[in-house]
């Protein structure tokens, strides 16, 4: 594995057929040619990924519109001009360019511009669009630091390092239909954005039970340590906590409140702030899932509005296998 701040060396390892993990506002992601089917095949293996769940193709020109997908849809742009770049993902048939493996055998492909200068560079330099998960071993906590990403993927080819994530979680998918847009997965960017610019859609995706994108299975983000939402009591998750020392248990914070009874306090938020929660996320989760004086997690929930949508069903899939 190499770690470096050099794109065109980055580049390099795309161009060879090699996976470069670099950093996005959102997470960071695990990147090869979307264009070249061994290539994509690397990041499958490498993340232990099912071959079912569909990848994201990153760009850095909406010049690469019209070769990844077919059919003109005017509100693609309208889109572009007010979220682009940024996490925003937007389902759309794909052409006959994009590998079939890229989009799990579906006739639709996901297209992100991301607001990275790093990423929109090692695009560039690569002369390629990157089919882009993010970087991390399937179902476990998404990477927002380049030491996040060396502690599940060590044998990645090539590691850019840009420092922290600054958004914190997954970009918002979604899907147009001839009624508006329909959320595929929660993300940054919330519904109300969205109707800032189209309508929302009553209809559902329908894609004959496949996954249309990424992130949609019950059990995802989880760290290597129980973790359960406070308030959310099932059978498995209350026989747990009644047995457990809550000197080794870990609070996750989003009001500021500390109950006395945990060994370790964690603040996604000491002011119930959402966009400063959703930054802190995922790195709190990594450095629970590290500390070795913590077995398991208890999250304080936060408010299902706005961000805090996309959050709760981050934490609620990463507790989930802990509470079946």
């Amino acid at each position: 594995m190499t770690e470096s701040t050099d794109i065109s060396l980055a580049a390099k390892v795309i161009k060879g057929g090699g996976l470069v993990a670099f950093p996005t506002e959102t997470v960071y992601g695990l990147g090869a040619d979307a264009l070249n089917p061994e290539a994509v095949a690397k990041i499958f293996t490498e993340k232990e990924r099912p071959s079912f769940d569909p990848l994201i193709v990153h760009i850095a020109s909406l010049d690469e519109i019209p070769r990844l997908t077919i059919g003109k849809d005017d509100r693609v742009y309208t889109l572009a001009k007010r979220f682009w770049p940024g996490p925003l993902t937007i389902v759309l048939p794909k052409s006959d360019l994009v590998p079939d493996i890229v989009t799990s055998g579906l006739p639709t492909v996901g297209i992100r511009f991301p607001n990275n200068p790093i990423a929109l560079a090692l695009i560039k330099s690569s002369g390629c669009p990157l089919a882009a998960p993010s970087a991390n071993k399937f179902g476990r906590i998404s990477p927002t630091t380049a030491q996040h990403v060396r502690k599940q993927l060590p044998n990645v080819d090539c590691i850019l390092d840009g420092g922290p994530s600054f958004v914190g979680i997954e970009s918002t998918v979604i899907a147009l239909n001839t009624d508006g847009f329909v959320i595929l997965r929660e993300g940054f960017i919330t519904a109300e954005d969205l109707r800032t610019v189209l309508p929302a859609s009553n209809y559902p995706v329908d894609n004959d039970n496949k996954l249309s994108s990424p992130g949609l299975l019950n059990s995802h983000y989880s760290p290597q340590k129980p973790i359960f939402i406070e308030g959310e009591d099932s059978q498995k998750s209350a026989k747990f906590l009644e047995k457990a020392s809550f000197l080794r248990g870990a609070y996750l914070s989003f009001s500021g409140r500390a109950p006395g009874c945990y060994g370790v306090i964690e603040y996604l938020s000491k002011t119930g702030d959402l966009r400063e929660a959703a930054v802190n996320l995922f790195g709190a989760l990594h450095r629970l899932e590290d500390n070795y004086q913590v077995d398991f997690i208890v999250a304080e929930p936060v408010p299902q509005r706005e961000i805090g949508i996309a959050i709760m069903d981050r934490l609620k899939k990463a507790a989930y296998k802990y509470k079946k």
